[in-house]
């Protein structure tokens, strides 16, 4: 176990891997639009606006409200119980379950998400999901572990390479977040396109159970990674 993190690295990763389902969930099912990927949804919307096939400008904005609007709520907890990281992430991760369970019984209860209220409640509640756990990730700040974007994590793996001239710290934790979000990617992909998307969210509610499970054991412990949120 890290001694400055504690399990938080490992706890991150799986929220890494639900960031690979669900978003495989609205690329593939929602219309081309992102719920976790905001650079992907700016560049999706500018798409839009030039009038390009299969791009939705209101799509990509309730996506974009959404994720803003979860964050904001990510930021309120932190401001309030922050200054305990195993309970902060507890408290986000519960909050997170019930969006992922709403968007979770919406799709086993609506019509498909071919249809147009379904799908844009899909979005609002997944993409609010993402944006609290990114802001959850930034105020936890474990190096690398952003849980929903790799650019970043991409670039510092290849600048602070020995070949750069770096000294490679993290390349690990690099590499397990990127493989992390590939194969939670291409585990989503598969259960769309062959058991649906109900399997999708079930396997990502059920991640994050487990997480909160995890970060919920150390709810009243007083170990030295879990301050300094």
């Amino acid at each position: 176990m890290d001694d400055r993190h504690g399990p938080l690295p490992a706890l991150l990763l799986v929220l890494t891997g639900v960031t690979g389902l669900v978003d495989a969930v609205s690329y593939l099912q929602l219309g081309h639009v992102f719920v976790a990927n905001m650079t992907g949804n700016v560049v999706f919307l500018g798409f839009a606006f030039a009038d390009a096939a299969e791009f939705s400008i209101s799509a990509s904005l309730a996506a974009m409200a959404a994720f803003l609007t979860g964050a904001v709520a990510g930021g309120r907890i932190g401001s309030s119980a922050g200054g305990h990281r195993a309970r902060f992430l507890a408290i986000a991760t519960g909050l997170e379950i019930a969006l992922v369970g709403a968007a979770l019984a919406v799709s086993m209860a609506g019509p498909g998400p071919d249809d147009g209220l379904v799908r844009y409640s899909l979005i609002v509640l997944l993409a609010a999901a993402m944006g609290l756990q990114n802001a959850t990730a930034r105020r936890l700040g474990v190096p690398d572990l952003t849980t929903t974007v790799l650019t970043v994590t991409l670039t510092g793996l290849a600048a602070d390479s020995t070949l750069a001239g770096g000294k490679n710290a993290h390349p690990g934790r690099r590499l397990l977040a990127t493989a992390t979000m590939f194969l939670g990617a291409a585990i989503g992909a598969l259960l769309v396109f062959h058991a649906g998307v109900v399997a999708v969210l079930a396997l990502a509610l059920a991640l994050l159970v487990f997480n909160g499970i995890g970060s919920g054991r150390y709810w009243s412990s007083s170990a030295a990674w879990t301050a300094g949120a």
